[in-house]
């Protein structure tokens, strides 16, 4: 090869080696250009995610802790105006290791509304009034259904259930009597704390005449009786019971965040990722009850307790019941009866999933989908079952609803040949890991501002009673309508 020819090979070799670094830088600071998307996009998000301030501290004024005739669990109830109704059928006439952040982003969240008023007129206003667009949330990460792993799967329940049973029986004497935080038709319940473990409970005490003379003892003892066979993350905890001659007493956690109730109505309505997020808890806690053949009958915002980290706690059993096949109890709260309970017909676990459809429509319309003062009017409207969809809501959103929403038994999801499973696979919950929202890793989307253990500042302040607890009279004439308490 000439001189000429290697000089001419040379400067090839160089400009295709230019080339090469040019190329290279280029794809480098696309790189560094996509990354600093990236970082912007997480600030934006972190910002967004961080502005819930003006939900976290005013959930005082509501009665987490009313205890009402149809009253259970903790003695959660609402106020009377949608107090749940019992009535017994005649022939011609219930962290982790990582965590996904999800925000309650609401431009309505300021707009508090007058928790002071009955949860019926809340419900009645939020019914009549329109509803303000809520702006376009991030985007959830997606990921593909797949079979979840039930409770029993992932956490051992009878273990629990037996370290609980197999504690030493309490007695009145373990608990400082702190305050009160509601009171009802036949007691009250009280923060107490443990003079033995200095943790925090809630003691709710019924008073054993006023439960016979209402005849709650069937209601009572099934309340006892189902709390203390189960076990789960999304379910309240009852530690133990005791009684003396005039009251029984029923030992509970103590769940300081306040009702769901409080927050959606302070909110308008949710987003529909928060929505899914309390759903999502909502549909393991129910899975885990029937397959106990447990069904609940009483789901509603006001008997959802908010723990310190922002997850539901469901509450007031007084409805749930043993139900192996099917029962016929005309029970619950009117605008969450399923068309067979009104319609006097045998019902079984499928109302428990009417009522999740209802709740979700509650959470994301802000009112319930049937609503009328008169309940009577009420209940021909669930049975006519014209439901109206408000244009923003999601089309798949309003596609599992309608499927919860059947008044064909044959055709409502939960009902059907998969059972849960096809509420858990339907598209609303793509991108849903139930199996994170099961052991608690998801991030909750409010958490509730608690200023140290026993803070109860999301209760009402009620007058103290003079009441004195702890009197045992050998002649005690009602232990025999209690024998397990």
């Amino acid at each position: 090869m000439s001189f000429f020819n290697k000089i001419i090979d040379k400067a090839k070799h160089s400009t295709s080696h230019q080339q090469s670094q040019q190329q290279q830088q280029q794809q480098q600071q696309q790189q560094q250009q996509q990354q600093q998307q990236q970082q912007q996009a997480l600030r934006q998000e972190t910002h967004w995610n961080a502005d819930t301030s003006s939900v976290k501290s005013n959930a005082a004024s509501t009665n987490q802790y009313q205890v009402t005739p149809s009253s259970s669990t903790n003695g959660l109830m609402s106020p009377p105006a949608s107090a749940s109704v019992k009535v017994e059928v005649t022939p011609k006439s219930e962290p982790s290791d990582e965590t996904t952040r999800m925000s309650l982003d609401n431009p309505d969240r300021d707009q508090l509304m007058n928790t002071s008023s009955s949860h019926e007129s809340l419900r009645a206003n939020a019914a009549r009034q329109p509803t303000t667009p809520i702006l376009q949330q991030p985007p959830m990460p997606r990921r593909e259904a797949r079979p979840v792993s039930t409770y029993t799967a992932v956490f051992n329940d009878q273990d629990i259930i037996h370290q609980r049973q197999n504690r030493p029986k309490l007695r009145l004497a373990d608990f400082h009597m702190l305050r009160t935080l509601g009171t009802g038709s036949f007691g009250r319940v009280h923060l107490v704390q443990s003079r033995v473990n200095a943790r925090y409970y809630a003691i709710k005490v019924l008073k054993k005449s006023e439960v016979l003379r209402l005849k709650q003892v069937e209601h009572t003892n099934n309340e006892k009786h189902i709390l203390e066979s189960v076990a789960h993350p999304f379910l309240v905890n009852m530690w133990g019971t005791f009684q003396d001659s005039v009251n029984l007493y029923m030992v509970m956690d103590y769940v300081p965040g306040g009702e769901l109730f409080s927050v959606l109505r302070r909110s308008h309505r949710f987003p529909d990722h928060v929505a899914k997020f309390y759903a999502a808890e909502v549909v393991l806690a129910i899975e885990y009850l029937h397959s106990k053949d447990m069904i609940y009958r009483d789901l509603k915002p006001e008997n959802l307790l908010l723990d310190a980290q922002g997850h539901i706690k469901i509450t007031d059993f007084g409805f749930a019941k043993h139900v192996p096949d099917v029962t016929w109890t005309l029970c619950g709260t009117p605008d969450y009866l399923a068309p067979e309970i009104i319609q006097s017909k045998a019902y079984g676990k499928a109302v428990d999933w009417w009522s999740l459809g209802v709740l979700i429509y509650e959470m994301l319309a802000g009112c319930p989908p049937f609503y009328d003062d008169d309940h009577m009017k009420l209940y021909e409207k669930i049975l006519e079952g014209k439901i109206r969809w408000p244009q923003y809501f999601d089309a798949q959103a309003k596609d599992l609803l309608k499927r919860l929403l059947a008044r064909d038994l044959s055709k409502r999801y939960g009902n059907l040949k998969g059972g849960s499973e096809d509420i858990k696979r339907h598209p609303w919950f793509q991108g849903v890991d139930f199996t994170r929202i099961l052991t608690r890793r998801m991030r909750a989307p409010y958490v509730p501002t608690i200023r140290g253990e026993g803070d109860a500042s999301h209760f009402d302040r009620y007058p103290e009673s003079n009441e004195q607890y702890g009197v045992y009279d050998s002649s005690d004439p009602y232990r025999h309508f209690f024998p397990d308490f």
